[in-house]
């Protein structure tokens, strides 16, 4: 063990510089965890629930399947096996009539779960990455209009 302790440890560094980020994230029974938070946050965050078509999807749709959904595209996004088959962020969203202020609530839980599960700025930064590129299928309306004068 002696002579290979300082071979094995250069060679987890190694092994951590090349493993895709599913990997690094632990794989999805770690990354259904975190999904499983994060959706329970959403699901009832009243920032989120203020618009009405938000509200309404939140009661339409079952939390266990869109935290299926959720996992299995997180993987797909990170590297690993799993391939996404729901529907795209566009057709999945646009209806809902999502604001700038409202992305900014799921940024908020999205960062306040990864802080619960300790994830690694590292990863974080990449998982943030990967969200931020559904922004624009996502957020259909800059703000909320304002009231009439």
């Amino acid at each position: 063990m002696g002579a290979h302790s300082i071979g094995s440890q250069e060679g987890a560094v190694v092994a951590a510089e090349t493993q895709s980020l599913y990997e690094r994230l632990g794989g999805v029974y770690a990354i259904a965890v975190v999904v499983d938070d994060f959706i329970d946050r959403i699901m009832v965050d009243p920032r989120l629930n203020a618009n009405p078509r938000v509200d309404e999807a939140h009661h339409r749709v079952s939390a266990q399947g869109f935290k299926y959904y959720v996992t299995e595209q997180v993987c797909w996004a990170a590297g690993g096996p799993q391939t996404y088959s729901g529907r795209t962020m566009l057709d999945a969203h646009r209806e809902l009539l999502i604001s700038g202020a409202e992305w900014d609530a799921v940024m908020d839980d999205f960062h306040q779960t990864l802080a619960k599960f300790g994830v690694p700025e590292r990863e974080r930064g990449e998982l943030d990455a990967i969200v931020e590129s559904t922004k624009d299928d996502i957020v259909t309306t800059s703000a909320a209009p304002a009231a009439s004068q």
